[in-house]
């Protein structure tokens, strides 16, 4: 399954830049490069493969056939001879598309950049449209979370700017259980490293979690990009929950910690709306309700929300206008008791505050 986001470059002269991002090894991030490689060379597109790592895996090994292929810059370190991408190579015949694997790479040690990120930025800058790979744990900014499902600290690492520099970010994704028969039937390492790999990094309950943070990357990326270039009126509205509460303790504790659960499920902002009328005034207000009050209001304030207090002797109207200010998307309120929303329910008030909210296509929910 592949899942991502894409948008032309506006970035005056630089290359177009598609990362394709995976929670692990074997997922197929390099065979998904050097098919779209094959495309691009169908349609007239001038491509070349930089640098591509087939691991051994034949699947991946097959699709180099037919495909241009910069050959590798040789150098001697600590006695042996290593290969690298030849970065200097492919500038001189400054393709249209360059493939270039292993994003995390270190080069070898007096190479012109001690990163292949750092080469891609080069080549990037040089007009290049580049199209590259990296696992999730290979993201600096979640290196402890990385280190702590898996135990092993990751060293060679992308700076999260890499994925803000893309064009394009596409999430290749398995399910766990895909993932551990690809690595049971050789696909991914050889036979000898299969065990070993299934009692360490290849656990269904580590691939979960790192699945997980591979879909939470590509997500908000897809939504920083959102944010940035479609118009806001174009934009689908994001969940914005109210929770209205009275000086009611139990009432009110129960709205602001069910509203609390909504607005993490969808990852929505929230915010809580106390309106205080003439007969809840500091002087008319008794000092058990002020006490109930203040402390819900922390506890509002400590599960995320933004409190909002406002004096008014129309509590429906308080609700509406507050409604319209924050761009709320749902209302929460508490089950009719004997309360200020008790009275809202039984009247006529209630009628005009679904009215209003309907025709602003705002949701109500009203809380158990």
């Amino acid at each position: 399954m592949v899942q991502g986001f894409s948008h032309s470059s506006g970035k005056a002269g630089m290359g177009a830049f598609k990362i394709y991002i995976g929670m692990s090894a074997g997922v197929g991030k390099s065979y998904r490069m050097l098919q779209e490689a094959h495309s691009l060379l169908r349609k007239g597109k001038h491509v070349l493969v930089g640098y591509i790592e087939t691991h051994g895996r034949q699947e991946t090994a097959a699709l180099i056939d037919g495909l241009p292929i910069v050959p590798r810059r040789q150098a001697f370190y600590k006695g042996k001879m290593l290969e690298e991408m030849d970065l200097n190579a492919i500038l001189l015949l400054a393709p249209e598309w360059v493939v270039v694997d292993e994003l995390a790479h270190t080069n070898i040690p007096g190479s012109k950049n001690e990163k292949r990120w750092q080469d891609v930025v080069e080549l990037l800058q040089a007009g290049i449209n580049v199209i590259s790979a990296v696992n999730i744990q290979h993201m600096e900014s979640i290196n402890q979370q990385v280190k702590a499902i898996t135990g092993i600290e990751v060293q060679e690492r992308v700076p999260d700017s890499m994925l803000q520099l893309a064009d394009e970010v596409v999430n290749i994704d398995l399910t766990a259980d895909e993932l551990i028969t690809r690595l049971k039937e050789g696909k991914i390492y050889d036979e000898s490293k299969v065990e070993t790999a299934l009692q360490n990094f290849f656990q269904a309950e580590k691939i979960l979690q790192l699945r997980e943070l591979a879909l939470k990357e590509v997500a908000s990326q897809v939504e920083r990009k959102v944010e940035t270039e479609i118009p806001r009126s174009q934009q689908m509205r994001h969940e914005r929950f109210l929770a209205c509460i009275s000086s009611n303790e139990e009432i009110s504790r129960k709205v602001i910690r069910k509203t609390a659960r909504l607005a993490a499920y969808y990852h929505g902002d929230w915010y809580v709306l106390y309106v205080q009328t003439p007969r809840e005034s500091v002087g008319r207000i008794n000092l058990a309700n002020q006490r109930h009050l203040i402390n819900n209001l922390k506890l509002a304030t400590e599960l995320g929300a933004e409190v909002i207090r406002v004096q008014a002797s129309d509590i429906a109207e308080a609700i509406m206008q507050t409604a319209r200010e924050k761009d709320i998307t749902t209302v929460c309120i508490g089950k009719p008791h004997i309360s200020l929303f008790g009275i809202i329910l039984r009247t006529n008030t209630f009628s005009q505050l679904l009215k209003t909210l309907s025709s602003h296509e705002i949701d109500l929910i009203i809380l158990s």
